[in-house]
């Protein structure tokens, strides 16, 4: 039994040395970060201010990558099927990594199974905004004239399925309102669109919106989250608008292929923190209308867990399938 014994500590002695080697190692090449949407728009807008920090802190070029497409699918099976190195990151939202699994029958990976969670970056409110023509100035008086006008109103949002969308789809569902949906590929595109008038109302992650509300080119309704934001608090939010109970909060975190050892996780999670606890990044993130948070990898899983199960419970109720 003790040469059993002596045998077994000195194997765990030897995995607790090479975790070690491997995370002085890493990283020892260029990380690439997968954008699973286009340029532009908020998860590409934090996903290039962690890149920046990440290789300042770890001393290494850090390439953000966008493969969009799919709803942000295309990009998450390219991180699940890439090596376990740490070499290869996704920068995951609420959609491909909460609502796709509650919305898509034929997803090609499992958001939970399939990842190894690093850190949750960022979280952020997605916004209601309407284009100047319409005339209503609150979310009671829009819900108003989509009761007056049933199937009549156009909402816009940044993909079929995403967190915009189905902030979108709860609030019809809450307020028994039949609007029509345009689905984009995408916040530029559908922001140019809500500007020019081609849809009258807009659903979109709050970064990529409050920059044209501050300009005037479109009006904001509400924010989707239970409290107001700080950096526009005079944007209601929709549980205060006469909807309460309504939550929708949209989030931006990294994760590794499923297996990526424990020490390369918890060297990037690091570096994350490090990058966030500086003033002027957080005041970036803060001035893009997002919130930092850069959470350890335990409570980034079970966020991740518990954002899966509330929207298969949604999506049970309104009987909503994309596929």
């Amino acid at each position: 039994m003790p040469t059993f014994n002596r045998r077994v500590a000195i194997g765990l002695i030897a995995i607790a040395a090479s975790a070690g080697a491997l995370a002085q190692s890493f990283p020892s090449k260029p990380i690439r970060v997968i954008v699973p949407y286009p340029p532009g728009g908020t998860t590409d807008i934090v996903a290039r201010l962690a890149a920046q920090q990440i290789g300042e802190k770890l001393k290494t070029q850090v390439i953000v990558d966008n493969r969009a497409g799919a709803n942000g699918a295309i990009g998450a099976v390219e991180v699940a099927r890439a090596p376990a190195d740490g070499y290869t990151l996704l920068m995951a939202t609420a959609s491909t990594h909460g609502i796709n699994s509650a919305v898509y029958r034929n997803l090609p990976y499992d958001a939970v199974k399939d990842f190894s969670p690093v850190s949750n970056v960022a979280s952020t409110p997605n916004i209601i905004a309407v284009h100047p023509s319409v005339p209503a100035k609150n979310l009671q008086e829009l819900l108003a004239l989509a009761r007056a006008q049933p199937g009549k109103l156009n909402f816009g949002s940044t993909s079929l399925g995403g967190s915009p969308h189905m902030s979108a789809e709860l609030l019809k569902m809450m307020a028994n309102v039949d609007m029509v949906h345009v689905p984009y590929k995408g916040a530029a595109p559908m922001l140019t669109d809500l500007m020019g008038g081609q849809v009258q109302i807009g659903f979109d992650n709050l970064p990529s919106t409050i920059g044209f509300v501050k300009a005037g080119k479109v009006r904001a309704i509400a924010v989707t989250t239970p409290q107001r934001w700080p950096g526009a608090p005079d944007i209601p939010t929709v549980a205060e608008s006469g909807l309460p109970g309504y939550e929708v909060s949209g989030w931006f975190g990294l994760l590794a292929p499923a297996g990526t050892p424990k020490a390369v996780v918890d060297t990037l999670q690091q570096a994350v923190a490090d990058a966030l606890k500086q003033p002027e990044v957080r005041q970036q993130l803060l001035d893009l209308g997002a919130s930092p948070v850069g959470s350890t990898p335990d409570a980034f899983a079970r966020q991740i867990a518990a954002d899966v199960q509330k929207w298969r419970d949604v999506v049970k109720t309104t009987g909503l399938k994309l596929d």
